[in-house]
Formats: structure tokens, C-alpha cells, sequence
């Protein structure tokens, strides 16, 4: 029998039963049309000022209390909105899920109001005839537990961020919206903002202003304070669990100080008429680094002061968000900029904004000698060889980098060093001491990266409103200190595929990056307050104290073994996991032809695996190149 001729048979038969099974002519819906309620923002004044009464006195519980009026001039329609693209998170972040207990109000009575069935942060109401205003009252439920999100609210210290507990009415930008807060505090509480207030015991009312400046003035309180003049119009308001982490030196002070100094040399300019370092030492809430026109909110843990020399890391935040008044906030990134927090960013000039902070914020550290030059130099190391490990620039660009705070929001990934993560920060400096090395080479050693500083941020002083800039303008304001393709150089480097990092500017600028057996305190700072062993160089793998395998570089000696992130390493050769006892199986296999053998747990299976890596400990380190003063060194100096 032709076999060919029966499969066709059967195959026919088949189709034929399934055709007589199916309904002729499926179901095929079509989509509901959809109509924006909302109303776009318009660059006209609101009609009246809209008071905003806080009582943020509840922090056995963590709730904050809202009371909100808000003038309307004419009965109908209205849409009020929550906060939700936040500036400086470059994201869709705002906290509606903590939003409880929304009551609006007119003319005494209880108005409906119904959330929007695609803007889940808008809500709609109908304000009826005769009423003059509408009153909101609403809370904002703090995280009780890290799970939660952001502890925000402890015994002895809090951070208010207006945006949290806040309603206002769309279709007007938020600079046109006139606000007026006022918020009581627990008794023995002192405040500090960026926004001037006066102070009536625990109760402050605050200057009015618009509603995009107080989202931009966000305030931080507590039972012990300390503040610290840095210069005239320059404070370091510390706040802390407790007295003994407000005890600070002469010396350390003197650093903070000359922070001030040398930006305001390096920029040439001050975009603020006051500027408050909004500085938590907390256990009780949760840290941050968020920056802002006339203040940062910053927040270490304990130690930072009185653990001086473990706690070099920490000092590097700081410079960067104070970096930020000229770059990010002053200077935006005109597909960034939006009119009000409704209306979607477009993070393609983070490279700019934050990678050329990042570049800044080191910068800064060393010339104010908040840190010392050579840790400085110690932290670029790891730098350049966590992106020169890491192969995702095969695939994936620095530029689309730039979309991770809206694809991610910064949660946790299994295989960063393939994923990649917000690399505009940290690859983004590179290219920028790229970008000082040329400016340096082609000018024969007269101009720098100084120079573009001042240039592109130093101007219009004391100016807090935002001057928004496109790629061209970055590219001229380059060609107008050194003539050259920049455009070309910055796509190039904005897209290009390659292998390893682009470090050629180190190199180019006196410093080369070796790798050694020994770590730098810096890079032994950061296991130690990490509690981790990081052997990203030295197999391609990062462990936990507990043996928890916390970081596996993507076809790395470790990957190739079988490793990911979940694997916990309960034996090294036939002795209990240790840090130590990892190493020294590292160390013994770079003379033996024997792979480091371990037994590891995945759940309740447990297996024996070989990571076949010979090379032994491996840790990053800038060597220098030649004699003298290189670009580098001159970067780093502290200006005069």
C-alpha cells in the first residue's frame, strides 16, 4: 500500500472532523472605543490656592493624615489626579497603593467620585451647583516592614514627600497650580526643606508656592537634629535615631564644606537661592538618594559619621545628588521634562543626566576630600571591571539602558551582567572621563570636561526652574570647546555593541586597569557592608555569608559550572561553606589542573559541581601610566 497515499488520508480525514467541529464563523469582538476623560495640561493659572493641612504625628503607625481645599470656580466635571511620573524616579512610581480613606467633599456633603478605568491615578468627580470649593481628606499609609516598600515614617524620624499625600487638578501645568501646606509634626520634632516655613512649636506653615516646586520641596523630621552651616545659603541638616550618630569632627565638617565650594567652582553657578542637605541616619526608615532644585533627600545608615573610615561608600552620595541642582534639575533632558506628573517621561538622555552626575559625584568626593584620591581611584577600578566582566553590551546598548526605570523599577534580576541594569550611571561616567580624556588630548592639555561644566550649567544663577536640552545641544556645546564629531563619537558610544567596556579614556587619561591577588580597602569596604564575598573576577560569582549565591556573571566560570542566583553553597571540597575556604579552593586550583569542586542546594536537591577557573583571585586596580600628572590626576585636583 502507498504509504504517502494513506497518510494524506488520514491527514485529510482528520481536518475534515476538525472543520465539522468547529461553529463556522468565530466569535471576533471588537475593541470598546475609548475616549480620554482627561483633561491635557494648559499653561494657564488655576483659579485660587489650594490649601494642604498634614498631620504627620502618627508614627506608631506610620499614617499620615491629609487635609486638602481646593477652590473651584464652576460647578461640572473635574478630574483630580495622584502623582504618578515622579521626577527623579524617571518612572511611573507614585505610591497609589498606600492611598486610603479618600473622602471629597462640597458644601458639607459627600461627593461620589470614581476612579478612571485606564488612569487608575486619576479621579473623576461631578462638583456641584453653588459649591466655591471641594475638601479632600485622605491618608497615606506609610510601609510598616521593608517588604511594604519604603519605610518612610519612624518613632524618631520622618520624610514627607508632598506627592504622597496630595490630590490636584488636571488640566493645568503643576508651576500654574498656587498651593499652601501647613503640617503638624510630633511634639519635639524639629523640620527642614528646601521650601522656607515658620515654625509654631510642631506646627510649620510653609511659604506658598506652586505645586511643582512644594513636590519639589519634599521635608524630613525628627526628635534629634543637627544642622550644619556648609556656606552661607548651604545647610546639612542632620537628622538621626539617635544623638550619638550626630557626632561629628572638625576634620569631617571641613569636608563637607569644601563640597560646597568646589561645585560651585566647578559649575560656575548655583541654581537655588537656598540649598538644604535633607540627611538621614536611619535604621528606622529607609535609605535614599533623591535629588531636588533646593535640596537632596539622603539617607545612610548608622555610622556614616561616627564609622568614618568604614563608611567610604556611603560618602559618595552626597556629591552626586547634590551634583543633580545642576544636572537633572536645573538642566533637563527636554523629552524628560513634562508638565505635570501625569504625562509620561522619556528617560533617552539619562546617559546625560544621571551618567555625567555619576561622573561628578566622584569627581566632587575627591576634590573636597570627602574621600581620598586614591579610594577614588580604587572605586573606578571596580567600576571598569564589573562592565568589562559583564558581556550584555554584546546585545544590548547603553542607550536602551535608559528605558530601565520603566521596564523594571529597579526590581532584583537573576543575571544583571546579561540583563543589564540602569547602566547610564556607571557606564555613563566612563564615557564622560572618555569624553574629558579627548576634550584634553585634542586640545593639547587646555581644555577639559571643566569646561563643558561651566558652559552647559553655568549659567542664569540662582535660576530653579528647568533649562531643557536635546542631544544636539550636548554635541554643540562640545564642538564649541573642542572641535570634533561629537555627535558621531556619542551615538557611536550611545550604540555600539562590543566586548568588554569602553575604558580607553583612563588609559588615554594616565591610569590602566591591572587586576591583582590582593583587594583594595575599598573593594574589602564593600564586602564587608554587603556581607558578601565578591568573586565576580575571580570564577564569576558573588556569595552571601550564609553560602547563598547572590550574583553569577553570564557565561562565566561559575555559569558554565551550572550556577545561578538561588543556589546556595553548603560545602567547599568536603568542608562546610566558609568565605575563606572558597578562596583558598581558588587559590589552590590556579596550580592544580583540579576544578574547585562544591556541593550546593537548589530547594531540596542537592548536587556536586566544578567550576573549572584557574586563574586564582582576581581583584580590580588603576595602575599608572608614566610619570607626572596625567589627565586623571588633574581631574581629580581640587580647584584653586
Amino acid at each position: 500500500m502507498n504509504v504517502r497515499l494513506v497518510a494524506a488520508l488520514l491527514a485529510s480525514t482528520i481536518a475534515a472532523a476538525t472543520q465539522a467541529q468547529v461553529p463556522a464563523g468565530n466569535s471576533a469582538p471588537q475593541p470598546l472605543p475609548f475616549a480620554n476623560a482627561i483633561p491635557e495640561p494648559q499653561d494657564v493659572m488655576y483659579p485660587g490656592t489650594i490649601e494642604l493641612a498634614v498631620d504627620a504625628t502618627n508614627t506608631g503607625q506610620g499614617i499620615f493624615t491629609a487635609h486638602e481645599t481646593i477652590p473651584v470656580a464652576k460647578p461640572g466635571p473635574m478630574v483630580l489626579l495622584y502623582p504618578k511620573w515622579l521626577p527623579g524616579n524617571h518612572s511611573p512610581t507614585g505610591q497609589i497603593d498606600k492611598l486610603a480613606g479618600l473622602f471629597i467633599r462640597a458644601n458639607g456633603k459627600l461627593i461620589a467620585w470614581t476612579r478612571d478605568p485606564v488612569d487608575v491615578y486619576a479621579f473623576h468627580i461631578d462638583v456641584p451647583q453653588g459649591a466655591r470649593k471641594i475638601e479632600i481628606d485622605l491618608q497615606f499609609l506609610s510601609a510598616t516592614k521593608p517588604e511594604q516598600g519604603a519605610m518612610v515614617m519612624g518613632k524618631d524620624i520622618l520624610r514627607l514627600q508632598w506627592n504622597s499625600v496630595s490630590l490636584y487638578p488636571a488640566g493645568y501645568f503643576t508651576r500654574d497650580i498656587p498651593i499652601s501646606a501647613t503640617v503638624r509634626y510630633p511634639q519635639g520634632f524639629a523640620a527642614a526643606s528646601g521650601l522656607p516655613s515658620r515654625a509654631n512649636g510642631a506646627n510649620y506653615a510653609y511659604q506658598t508656592t506652586n505645586y511643582e516646586v512644594l513636590v519639589d520641596s519634599p521635608t524630613i523630621a525628627g526628635r534629634y537634629y543637627k544642622p550644619i552651616a556648609l556656606s552661607p545659603n548651604v545647610t546639612l541638616d542632620t537628622f538621626a535615631d539617635n544623638a550619638e550618630q550626630l557626632a561629628t569632627t572638625p576634620a569631617q565638617v571641613d569636608a563637607h564644606k569644601r563640597l560646597v565650594d568646589q561645585a560651585v567652582k566647578t559649575f560656575g553657578a548655583q541654581h537655588y537661592d537656598n540649598y538644604h542637605f535633607l540627611f538621614g541616619i536611619s535604621e528606622e526608615i529607609g535609605g535614599i538618594g533623591l535629588e531636588h532644585h533646593r535640596s537632596s533627600e539622603d539617607g545612610v545608615r548608622p555610622g556614616y559619621f561616627t564609622e568614618w573610615d568604614m563608611q567610604t561608600g556611603a560618602r559618595n552620595l552626597l556629591p552626586h545628588e547634590y551634583s543633580h541642582s545642576w544636572d537633572g534639575k536645573f538642566r533637563r533632558g527636554a523629552d524628560l521634562w513634562t508638565p505635570n506628573f501625569d504625562v509620561p517621561m522619556r528617560d533617552s538622555l539619562l546617559w546625560v543626566y544621571e551618567g555625567q552626575t555619576q561622573f561628578w559625584g566622584y569627581v566632587l568626593q575627591t576634590r573636597s576630600g570627602l574621600v581620598s584620591k586614591q579610594d577614588t581611584l580604587d572605586q573606578y577600578a571596580s567600576i571598569m571591571a564589573s562592565y568589562d566582566a559583564a558581556p550584555a553590551r554584546q546585545w544590548r546598548d547603553l542607550v536602551d539602558t535608559t528605558n530601565d526605570p520603566i521596564i523594571s523599577q529597579r526590581r532584583p534580576k537573576g543575571w544583571t551582567s546579561w540583563q543589564r541594569s540602569e547602566d547610564y550611571y556607571n557606564e555613563g561616567l566612563l564615557v564622560w572621563i572618555d569624553v574629558d580624556s579627548l576634550l584634553r588630548e585634542k586640545s593639547g592639555g587646555t581644555k577639559s570636561i571643566d569646561d563643558f561644566a561651566r558652559a552647559f550649567f553655568g549659567m542664569r544663577n540662582g535660576d530653579y526652574g528647568e533649562l531643557t536640552y536635546t542631544f544636539d545641544d550636548v554635541a554643540a556645546t562640545l564642538n564649541g570647546i573642542v572641535p570634533y564629531d561629537w555627535a558621531g563619537y556619542l551615538h557611536q558610544r550611545l550604540t555600539e555593541h562590543a566586548s568588554g567596556a569602553p575604558i580607553e579614556g583612563f588609559a588615554r587619561n594616565g591610569y590602566r586597569l591591572v587586576y591583582t591577588d590582593t583587594p583594595t580597602k575599598s573593594f574589602k569596604q564593600g564586602e564587608k557592608s554587603r556581607k558578601i564575598a565578591d568573586l565576580t573576577y575571580s570564577g564569576g560569582l558573588i556569595v552571601n555569608a550564609t553560602g547563598d549565591i547572590t550574583g553569577v556573571t553570564w557565561n562565566g566560570a561559575a555559569f558554565k559550572a551550572g550556577l545561578d542566583v538561588g543556589t546556595t553553597i553548603v560545602a567547599v571540597g568536603d568542608m562546610a561553606y566558609s568565605d575563606d575556604r572558597l578562596k583558598a579552593a581558588i587559590t589552590a586550583a590556579k596550580t592544580s589542573k583540579e576544578p574547585v569542586k562544591l556541593t550546593v542546594r537548589s530547594g531540596d536537591t542537592y548536587r556536586m559541581v566544578a567550576v573549572d577557573w584557574h586563574q586564582g583571585l582576581r581583584y580590580p586596580h588603576l595602575e599608572k601610566i608614566g610619570i607626572g600628572d596625567g589627565g586623571l590626576d588633574l581631574l581629580l585636583a581640587p580647584r584653586p
